[in-house]
Parts: C-alpha cells; structure tokens; sequence
C-alpha cells in the first residue's frame, strides 16, 4: 500500500468523430499524465463521446465487453502503469445499456461502475446501476461515481463505509452550477473523510458550456486545486495517506 496517490483528472472537450477519434485523443492525454507522474487518470462522463445521447441512436456510439477501440488505450496503460478511468456508453455482454465508467488497468484488465442515479432521457436510454464500484489502485480504494451521483449523499456514504479513500467523480456540471460543483465535491469530502476528485466535461454540450473547475478536494472539504479555464486540461495532484489518517482520527 502507498502512502501517496498521484492522481490526473482530465477536464476534457471531446471531439467531433466518434470512439475511435476520442479515445486516440484519450491516448495523448494519458501520455500527458504520464508526464505528470500519474497512477490514475481520470475522465469524465461520457469522455468517448460527448453528452450526445442522440449519438447513441448508432451502435457505433456504445462500447462492447472487448472492444477492439480501446486496443491503444490497453497498451498506453500497459506501458505506463497507469489506471484510466474512461465514461462511455456500455452495453453489458447481455446487452444491458448503461452510462459508465471504465476503468481500464496496466494488466489489460477492466472494471465498470454504472450511473445510479439516472436523470431525464439517460432513463429511457440506460438501466441505473445500484450503487458505488470500488476499484483499487497502489493499494488506494477508490469509488466511481458519475455526475448526478454526487449530489446524492447516501452515494458517497455507501463508498466511505465501503472502505474508499477517493471518491472520483466523471461528470457534466455547466455554466452557473459552479457553486453546486463546489457543495457537491466539498460536502462529499468533508462528511465521508476522503479525497474528492472531479473530471468534468469541458466545452460544450446540449445541456449548455461547461463550468470547468475539474479538480480535487481534501477530506476537510476544502479545494486542493482546479483546472484554470473550461477547454481541455490536464490538472494533477499527489494525494497523501498521512493527510487522510489526520482527519480521520
């Protein structure tokens, strides 16, 4: 088990041609992070294509168990050591639908949580999931949790009471919910005693301009730092079991 976790969450504009464009983009930034020191990347909701849910009317839109496009992606993390945690739309192998995060490991391996709390047409379109995934990486057990999630206390306190000491959030906060951002990932922190980490879709959307403010926050609820603008930025962050076992006591 480490005493530090460096984490890079990518506060991502994504790009316009589907999974195969975007996760060579993913690629790229994964490599970035790699620069930084990172262990654990971080993406946010639906990294691979946008908020566009009128995209997931094409099969094309949906990753599969296996799929060939995440083939770079596999060997990026191989080659680095580095857990990337990546928001797609998965149909499970028995053709479930849901909104996820995929965490794709250094051994080739992968692991999804699935949005709990699904909101507008996400419901028509995904099955919720039942609550927090656990993943663990150098010994850290980190939770993932996607957007609406996060405003949901019981979503975190079932992480924390299942032992998380980072509570990752891949999500699309817009224009004029920077302050819901900040309750949200503070609040989740500073009640459960854990890191908060944000990875939020940069650019825009059909639901409007992202606030940016993709970022980490301590377990006394205060910001440890946040990307600077709303476009594409990789924002870094060393996290340390001492200051977890401070607030813990």
């Amino acid at each position: 088990m480490s005493d530090t976790l460096p984490v890079s969450v990518i506060q991502y504009r994504p790009l316009d041609g589907g999974i195969r464009a975007n996760a060579d983009e993913h690629v790229r930034l994964i490599e970035d992070a790699d620069d930084h020191g990172a262990r654990l990347v971080l993406f946010p909701e639906l990294s691979l294509t946008g908020y566009r849910l009128d995209l997931l009317e094409s099969p094309d839109s949906w990753l599969v168990p296996g799929d060939e496009r995440l083939g770079d992606i596999r060997e990026i993390c191989r080659r680095t050591g580095i857990t990337a945690v990546l928001g797609a739309a998965l149909r499970e192998a028995d053709g479930t639908p849901r909104l996820a995060s995929v965490a794709v490991h250094p051994d080739g391996s992968t692991e999804a949580a699935f949005k709990t709390h699904l909101h507008g047409p996400e419901r028509e379109l995904f099955t919720a999931g039942e609550g927090p995934t656990l993943i663990r990486v150098d010994g850290w057990h980190v939770a993932l949790a996607l957007c609406l999630d996060t405003s949901v206390p019981g979503h975190a306190g079932d992480a924390a009471a299942a032992g998380a000491d980072l509570y990752c959030v891949s999500a699309l906060y817009t224009k004029d919910e920077d302050h819901r951002l900040a309750l949200h990932l503070g609040a989740r922190a500073m009640d459960n005693r854990m890191f908060t980490a944000l990875a939020n879709l940069g650019g825009s959307s059909p639901l409007g301009e992202s606030c940016g403010l993709s970022g980490f926050w301590g377990p006394d609820g205060f910001p440890l730092k946040q990307a600077a603008g709303t476009g594409t930025e990789v924002v870094s962050s060393v996290l340390q079991r001492s200051r977890l076992e401070k607030f813990r006591q």
